[in-house]
C-alpha cells in the first residue's frame, strides 16, 4: 500500500486556509483581467524556472587517475558514460540526496 501523502502539510494548511476565507466571505475572486495578468505572470516564471534548471554548464575538474579508473568501471556496471554518473552525483549532492 502506498503511504506517500497526496498534498504536503503545507499545502494542506494553504487549502484550509482559502477554505476558512471563502467561509468569511474575506475572499475575492479576480477579475477575468486580473486572472488573465496572473496566469502570463505564473506563465513566464514558470518557463524562467524550467530554462534555470535545464540549462547546463561546463565544469573541468582534477580527478586522481585512480579515482577515474574506479568511477569508469562503476559506470560501465550501470551502462552510463562515466561523465553521466559524476554529473548525477554531483546533483544529488546539490540537492541534499546524498551527503558530502
Amino acid at each position: 500500500m502506498n503511504n506517500k501523502k497526496l498534498y504536503s502539510d503545507e499545502e494542506i494548511e494553504l487549502f484550509q486556509a482559502l477554505e476558512d476565507d471563502i467561509e468569511k466571505g474575506s475572499h475575492q475572486p479576480l477579475s477575468a483581467q486580473e486572472l488573465a495578468e496572473k496566469k502570463v505572470f505564473f506563465k513566464a516564471v514558470a518557463i524562467s524556472t524550467i530554462e534555470k534548471k535545464t540549462k547546463k554548464k561546463s565544469l573541468n575538474i582534477r580527478l586522481f587517475e585512480d579515482d577515474i579508473e574506479k568511477i569508469k568501471v562503476i559506470a560501465l556496471e550501470q551502462g552510463l558514460p562515466y561523465q553521466t554518473l559524476i554529473s548525477s552525483v554531483i546533483h544529488k549532492l546539490a540537492i541534499k540526496q546524498i551527503q558530502g
